[in-house]
């Protein structure tokens, strides 16, 4: 039941969060948020395990349907990396808001007086932790199938590290948009995909200049920027299409 928040002389449109105190501030708010999040994922690990495992399927699997010479190989395991990166985190981004919006959660969320810019921007953490980082750290394991030297390593998890933290917040704009939407899967990819270009283009970069055992700073960098924007304007265009979508 929603329970009105009270304020000094009268009591404030809003209702309580699910897991939020009242009063609470900004930052506390998104971290009762994120372990509400954390808890709830971790019933369902068939759907946490989803994506690493598409993700390790596709590396792996790769060579036996190419070719097993590692020279062909490593030419093309950029690309293998990245599409599988790229694919095994849109398997995740259809229930990122779509759970919360079902329940009612969302619209306490709007409701509840905190700021829906950060109580969003920890759903989006939660699922770069639980998709984007594990794929950043398997990947440079997973390039070994594709003939990728050791000294390539810390180039790829670095560029995938970035990667995938900003495909975590391209997904929420494009799940947010497409939050009002039955069977949306196919939308949110369509809106996804074009956003995600540049990161896999300079993600792409970064990870062929590794390998080649070249300096990968100028690709990283740029990931860093897109990065650091995403972070910057995506949960606010994500609390806007929420809003949206809940009216």
């Amino acid at each position: 039941m929603n329970t009105p928040l009270p304020v000094a002389g009268g009591t404030a449109n809003a209702v309580f969060a699910p897991g939020v105190p009242p009063r609470a501030t900004a930052w506390q708010a998104a971290s009762r948020v994120a372990q509400r999040d954390l808890r709830l994922a971790f019933r369902k690990r068939g759907q946490l395990i989803q994506p690493l495992a598409f993700f390790i399927i596709v590396t792996a699997m790769f060579p036996l349907a190419f070719t097993p010479e590692l020279t062909r190989l490593r030419e093309v395991a950029p690309g293998v990396l990245w599409v599988a990166a790229l694919l095994a985190s849109l398997l995740a981004l259809e229930f990122l808001f779509r759970e919360d919006r079902e329940d009612g959660t969302l619209e306490q969320y709007a409701l509840s007086g905190q700021s829906l810019t950060w109580l969003l921007f920890a759903k989006t953490a939660v699922h770069w932790l639980l998709t984007g980082l594990p794929l950043a750290l398997v990947a440079p394991l997973m390039g070994g199938a594709l003939g990728v030297p050791v000294e390539a390593m810390p180039g790829i998890l670095a560029a995938l590290l970035l990667g995938t933290l900003s495909l975590s917040v391209i997904g929420a704009i494009g799940a947010a948009l497409t939050l009002g939407v039955k069977r949306g899967g196919v939308l949110l990819s369509i809106l996804t995909l074009p956003l995600a270009v540049p990161v896999m283009i300079f993600g792409a970069r970064a990870t062929e200049l590794a390998i080649r055992g070249l300096d990968a700073a100028a690709p990283l960098y740029l990931l860093g920027a897109i990065t650091v924007l995403g972070l910057t304007l995506g949960p606010l265009a994500a609390a806007a299409a929420v809003r949206i979508s809940l009216e």
